[in-house]
């Protein structure tokens, strides 16, 4: 955008000179930018699928004894708890294993 109005004002406004000095500017501002939305896409990873659930917290909708279900996100997912939780509990996701959650209390 800044390109196109520096190339507006070059052939519209401003003196030759000028108007070099403009499209310059411009397309340096539109470098910077795009640079800069480049950096910032490539910070940090995706993480996504059942490896993203690791540390998560989850509420138990079936009782885990040791077997239940939680919901993480929307999702159920298959829960195992070897200390037992109750519905409604809050968990921590520790481990994920063939779509198992492991999960322990808080």
């Amino acid at each position: 955008m800044a390109a196109l109005l520096a190339i507006l004002l070059a052939i519209f406004v401003l003196p030759p000179y000028w108007g070099l000095v403009a499209i310059l500017a411009g397309l340096t501002i539109e470098l910077g930018e795009a640079w800069l939305w480049v950096y910032l896409s490539r910070r940090r990873r995706a993480v996504t699928g059942a490896e993203g659930l690791v540390g998560r917290t989850a509420k138990v909708v079936e009782p885990c004894r040791p077997d239940g279900r939680v919901r993480v996100h929307g999702e159920l997912w298959q829960a195992h708890c070897a200390r037992g939780a109750e519905v409604g509990q809050s968990v921590r996701v520790r481990s994920v294993q063939d779509l198992l959650l492991h999960v322990e209390p808080e």
